[in-house]
């Protein structure tokens, strides 16, 4: 199983949600699309994203 890092492959923004894809063996967009629809629900997503942004590595 891959590392839990920030992808620097499949990044738009901070390549949190691709890092967390290549963690799963998931699709980067099917990671991307599921975050971006957990917006409209109340809860704290950004700052869990803001979160892996900081304390996730980088890939090298």
């Amino acid at each position: 199983m891959a590392k839990l890092q920030r992808s620097s492959d499949h990044k738009i923004i901070a390549g949190v949600c691709g890092g967390i894809a290549d963690w799963l063996g998931w699709s980067p967009n099917l990671v991307r699309t599921m975050f971006v629809l957990s917006l409209v629900l109340p809860g704290p997503q950004a700052v869990f994203y803001l979160g892996g942004w900081i304390l996730m590595p980088k890939q090298p």
